[in-house]
């Protein structure tokens, strides 16, 4: 009997050695990970709005006669800057992966349309000394209204582009001329038509900016440089005395904007 006990002691020690051996070689209960959601890749796709305000400088106006005039006004050209302030809307489009996908996951080819209006606070007047008498030039775009595409390059949440298309502006002439003891006017007002190239850069703020005050990844800051050339308009003679008109006088207005903007996307 004493012998059975043995025979049994010796059999549970067998067993309890063999499942220690068995649960050595499982493998360890780990707690699994916590989920993380992967982060959205920014897409430009999708219509906008926002506002924009800079500096217009180096803005020519040039005065060109269209006959001889023998009061002695020649070509007259001048220049002056001011500052620029208005709004814009637009619309991208994102050609996703295209080009390479060069830049990263959200990089590709950038093709959209905006259109803008601005308040152009340019206006300058000089006097010259002419052939037996005087003038006053004057001149000043109190308007500008482009309507471009734009095409760039998206890495990610930064894009850079080129622009260029239609540009539209309210100009103000006058020239006033004394020669003989005649007085001659010769004014231009009203919309005037042209083209306009430049291009930029434009980066989505992130969510805690503090520019971004609608806390959204859909708000994006811009920088932008604008070249306006606007067609030649002829002025007309509006003076009293019509005993001695001169031959007329065109004028075109040219200039350059540089500009930051905000915009939020829908």
């Amino acid at each position: 009997m004493f012998a059975s006990k043995k025979i049994v002691t010796a059999a549970a020690m067998l067993v309890a050695a063999a499942g220690a051996a068995h649960a050595a070689d499982l493998p360890a209960r780990v707690a699994p990970a916590p989920y993380v959601a992967p982060l959205p890749v920014f897409t430009w796709t999708g219509a906008y709005f926002g506002i924009n305000a800079g500096a217009a400088f180096d803005n020519k106006q040039e005065f060109t006669t269209t006959a001889n005039r023998s009061d002695g006004i020649g070509n007259t050209r001048f220049s002056d800057s001011g500052f620029s302030a208005g709004g814009q809307i637009g619309y991208n489009y994102e050609l996703q992966g295209f080009g390479g996908g060069f830049g990263g996951p959200g990089s590709g080819i950038v093709i959209g349309f905006e259109a803008d209006a601005m308040y152009m606070d340019t206006d300058k007047s000089i006097n010259t000394i002419t052939n037996g008498g005087t003038a006053s030039f004057r001149s000043g775009l109190d308007f500008l209204g482009t309507a471009r595409g734009r095409l760039g390059y998206a890495f990610n949440t930064f894009l850079i582009y080129g622009t260029g298309g239609f540009a539209y502006g309210d100009v103000n002439s006058r020239v006033v001329s004394v020669y003989n003891g005649s007085t001659d006017i010769q004014r231009q007002s009203g919309f005037t038509t042209g083209y306009t190239y430049g291009g930029g850069i434009e980066y989505a703020l992130p969510t805690g900016s503090f520019l971004n005050f609608f806390h959204s990844s859909a708000v994006t800051l811009k920088a932008e440089y604008l070249r306006y050339e606007l067609d030649s308009s002829n002025l007309n003679d509006s003076s009293v005395n019509t005993v001695n008109l001169q031959p007329g006088l065109k004028v075109k207005n040219e200039g350059n904007i540089a500009r930051i903007g905000l915009n939020y996307k829908f």
